[in-house]
């Protein structure tokens, strides 16, 4: 009997270790899908950043009306890529911090603070949240919504 309890805690230790490494190798491929779409607009890069996006992926930022109150807007992902494409002195250097990822089956759900930077020169933070889906095997991204503001900001 005493064989048996520890064959049984031995099996659910692998089976537990199987599955975490399985999460990590996921978050690690959300985080890779992430990592290249900063990558691709520090790059002035299109064809990386289009490689992490799903072709209806919606780009969302929140604003603050001049009459006080919160706005959405909606950005085209043409118009992005136009303005990352466009010839530009300054580096756009957008550097994240992955708080909080969350995978359940072909979804996750991505929260990543950030500090945005025109060259060296400090612009505005924030935070983004990310809907990824994974399509034939791989991570893209759907969906980004952010926060910006100028105040309340620890530049890095």
């Amino acid at each position: 009997m005493k064989n048996i309890k520890a064959g049984l805690v031995w099996l659910s230790l692998i089976c537990f270790s199987h599955v975490s490494l399985a999460q990590a190798s996921e978050e690690a491929a959300v985080k890779r899908a992430i990592t290249d779409f900063f990558d691709g607009m520090r790059k002035a890069d299109t064809n990386l950043i289009r490689s992490t996006v799903t072709a209806q992926c919606i780009l969302q930022t929140t604003i603050q009306g001049k009459d006080g109150n919160m706005l959405v807007r909606t950005d085209a992902l043409t118009d992005f890529m136009a303005t990352i494409a466009k010839p530009h002195p300054d580096v756009y250097d957008e550097r994240i911090e992955f708080e909080s990822i969350k995978i359940d089956g072909s979804l996750a759900s991505v929260w990543t603070p950030y500090h945005f930077y025109v060259g060296t020169k400090f612009s505005h933070c924030g935070v983004n949240s990310f809907q990824l889906v994974k399509q034939a095997g791989t991570w893209k991204i759907q969906y980004i919504i952010d926060t910006r503001r100028r105040t309340g900001c620890n530049p890095q």
